[in-house]
């Protein structure tokens, strides 16, 4: 069958150049400004990244729980943290690693949609992915790195799984696993159910046009291409992620269930379903209908339409039964944000078929009104962080700091309550050891797996399960040698002076008062047993993941493909006039 040219009045292509130009424009002087730096997760991958630049093949770390495994959470975006933290500090080495995210999510979001659509509306949908609302909130409020990066690598590699699927194309296996296995490296829920939800849709994709570039393909063959892929997959991740597994085999996660906003039925309570829906959403919510109604009538976009229905609901937590009825005991553990960020990159290319009608049918205005739409979602998603901060009380951690690293206090553990996101940046900063975390994965110590609450250092906010978790811990303080205690919030002196504390300084003008208990002795190191990883364990850590990710980046730069993305398979596009001809998947 042969190519007809497409030409769409008052539509070009933006050249990705542009985009990605766009992007950092956009981007890079949040960045530069540090404004991750105060999300919920940021510190806490910062601490990570921390130990590792020192202690790069010692995955043990003693300063959480009493002592923890960083194998317990992939270690890529960590890695590559503790690598530029030589070059410009740790702080603005997250900066830059979560810049490079941005740029390869909208690189992948161009790469993912033109599997779809057609070049122009690919355009459209990787210029939309900078101002997406739930790429703001996962970037600016919830500081979810390793979910964003890996969803960037997950995007880029699906073009190629598409390739290997519909012509066996072994380079395109190779990429595709390159990159794939670098997602996994980064982030693990994104494994387990990112790359399912992404990659089954453009599986079925690839059966449906195995013919259409002229040359007969059996579905057979193709579906024996993408099993091969996915066991290559399964044995390749297994290989990369050998120490998570070995420690989740000795350590399952059968902890108490900790409460979290995005289970909530977003109906009931209007402020969860505002901050893990509306917000993320933001204009894409009008473009619903619309992207709604193009997925359904083109036969090749309804595998993304069906893909994205389900993991739209899946980000909907506990408003439908969906999540409960496919997760079953995982739903209890996984938070569902990044649902929603899935389920809007999974819009994009139905958004571009929209956003290429309006501009071809009102021109000017159209692009006036669709330019408000994507600054007003973004700017509202930042704004909604402004109105509704994570530390509405800024405070110094200055002075805990150096007391704790100052005459001997290291050799005692310590709390902090209150802090909020500011105790890991106190961890990070300090060799002291402290029986909290902020990682509710790594736990092993009864006091904290036994309660459905998170960290000690919030507390009251798990209600009884909270304060009885922490009536524990402080129960058994000479066992763990915890000697010191950093309050933020006055509501715990009561329970303290109770359980035998006695304050003993105030530091920021009066902000944080320090109790400590005179009869513990020093800290002793806890034996987790088989929990410890070995020598081995710890160089494969070191090596394998960010070595895969040196080998994708590699693989896609210096193996170009003799008949790659330059010379693409013919897939069919419906112009504005419901004519279908075939054009070129570049």
């Amino acid at each position: 069958m042969q190519s007809k040219s497409l030409d769409l009045p008052g539509s070009r292509a933006i050249p990705l150049s542009v985009i990605v130009l766009l992007a950092i424009a956009i981007h890079g002087p949040l960045l530069l400004m540090q404004l991750p730096a105060s999300s919920y997760d940021a510190n806490t991958h910062m601490f990570f990244a921390s130990h590792y630049a020192s202690h790069w093949f010692s995955p043990w770390n003693e300063k959480w729980y009493g002592g923890f495994s960083q194998t317990t959470y992939p270690p890529l975006t960590h890695q590559w943290i503790a690598l530029f933290s030589h070059l410009v500090g740790i702080t603005m080495a997250y900066m830059l690693v979560q810049g490079i995210a941005i740029v390869l999510l909208v690189v992948g979001v161009y790469r993912y949609a033109r599997i779809w659509v057609s070049e122009v509306q690919a355009s459209y949908a990787a210029l939309g992915s900078i101002f997406l609302g739930s790429l703001a909130l996962l970037v600016y409020q919830s500081g979810q790195l390793p979910t964003t990066s890996a969803a960037a690598l997950i995007l880029n590699a699906l073009p190629y799984f598409y390739l290997w699927c519909r012509r066996g194309s072994v380079l395109s296996l190779v990429k595709g696993l390159a990159l794939a296995l670098a997602a996994a490296a980064a982030h693990h829920v994104t494994l387990l159910f990112g790359i399912v939800l992404f990659a089954l849709p453009v599986y079925w994709l690839a059966v449906m046009d195995r013919n259409e570039d002229a040359e007969e393909r059996s579905a057979a063959a193709v579906i024996v291409r993408g099993v091969i892929f996915g066991l290559i997959m399964a044995a390749g991740a297994a290989i990369v992620l050998l120490p998570y597994l070995i420690q989740l085999h000795y350590n399952p996660i059968n902890q108490m269930p900790i409460p979290h906003g995005s289970r909530d039925n977003y109906i009931l309570k209007p402020f969860s379903g505002m901050n893990f829906w509306v917000v993320p959403m933001g204009a894409l919510i009008l473009a619903l209908p619309f992207a709604i109604v193009k997925g359904a009538s083109q036969r090749r976009l309804r595998p993304l339409l069906l893909g994205w229905w389900i993991t739209m609901l899946l980000g909907l937590g506990g408003t439908t039964p969906v999540g409960k009825m496919l997760l079953g005991r995982a739903y209890e553990i996984l938070t569902f944000e990044r649902f929603t960020f899935w389920a809007t990159l999974m819009l994009m290319p139905m958004v571009g078929i929209v956003v290429q009608e309006l501009i071809d049918r009102y021109s000017r205005k159209a692009v006036v009104v669709l330019w408000l739409a994507a600054v007003l979602t973004f700017g509202s998603a930042v704004s909604w962080m402004v109105f509704h901060p994570i530390n509405a009380s800024p405070f110094k951690i200055d002075q805990v700091v150096a007391f704790l690293n100052r005459e001997g206090h290291s050799k005692f553990r310590y709390i902090t309550l209150g802090f909020g996101d500011e105790f890991p940046a106190v961890a990070r900063q300090v060799s002291a050891g402290s029986v909290d975390g902020d990682y509710n994965s790594a736990r092993v110590l009864p006091e904290l797996t036994q309660y459905g609450a998170g960290q000690l250092n919030s507390s009251k906010y798990f209600g009884a399960s909270g304060m009885e978790a922490l009536r524990a811990v402080l129960k058994h303080a000479n066992q763990y040698g915890l000697k010191y205690i950093f309050v933020r919030d006055r509501y715990y002196e009561p329970l303290l002076a109770f359980a035998g504390w006695r304050q003993a300084e105030s530091y920021d003008n009066g902000n944080v008062t320090l109790w400590s208990k005179e009869d513990v002795p020093p800290a002793k190191r806890i034996d987790f047993g088989v929990l410890m990883p070995s020598a081995l364990q710890g160089l494969m850590w070191g090596i394998l993941p960010v070595g895969v990710s040196l080998f994708a980046l590699f693989a896609i730069l210096m193996l170009p493909e003799k008949r790659g993305f330059g010379q693409p398979a013919m897939v069919p596009v419906t112009t504005t006039s419901n004519d279908v001809v075939f054009r070129e998947v570049k």
